[in-house]
């Protein structure tokens, strides 16, 4: 995969990522796409609007996915997720067998590979996927601390 090509299924996670903020969800986005280049799915966040904790981006995109090729492997599959995947998504993608996980900001508290979970390359597991972190990072973590920081106001001006 050509560095453009990640560039451009990056931003396009970014922009899923900006439309769940217009939904007051936390803005991740995910697509994901096939070996040959065709998008499988794009998703982001809906925790907060269908209050189920397991509705992460790379969760609802895997179910798309999964949906359309009507398969639950996604062979030679890739991801591109706005935030590093936490031990939830990142097992799941493992489950799935992608092949690729690019993902921008890291997520030093909550994402698995910062966490020490490192399910992509266990040998225990009889599945191994590549992941690579810190694709457009600066524009990624942008977009979560603005999120944060106007939550954050919003909350000083109701007390």
């Amino acid at each position: 995969m050509t560095f453009q090509f990640i560039k451009q299924y990056m931003k396009l996670a970014i922009q899923e990522a900006k439309l769940a903020v217009y939904e007051g969800e936390v803005p991740v986005g995910a697509i994901i796409v096939s070996d040959s280049g065709e998008e499988l799915a794009r998703a982001h966040n809906l925790k907060e609007t269908k209050k189920n904790p397991c509705l992460h981006a790379e969760m609802i995109a895997i179910a798309e996915a999964t949906r359309k090729i009507d398969s639950w492997r996604l062979l030679g599959a890739s991801i591109f997720v706005t935030l590093e995947p936490c031990p939830m998504c990142l097992s799941a993608l493992q489950q799935a067998r992608v092949k690729t996980v690019y993902f921008g900001a890291y997520d030093l508290k909550g994402g698995a590979i910062s966490l020490g979970y490192n399910l992509h390359n266990d040998k225990r597991l009889n599945h191994k996927m590549n992941v690579i972190g810190g694709i457009d990072n600066f524009e990624c973590s942008k977009l979560l601390s603005d999120f944060f920081k106007k939550k954050r106001e919003l909350h000083k001006k109701i007390r």
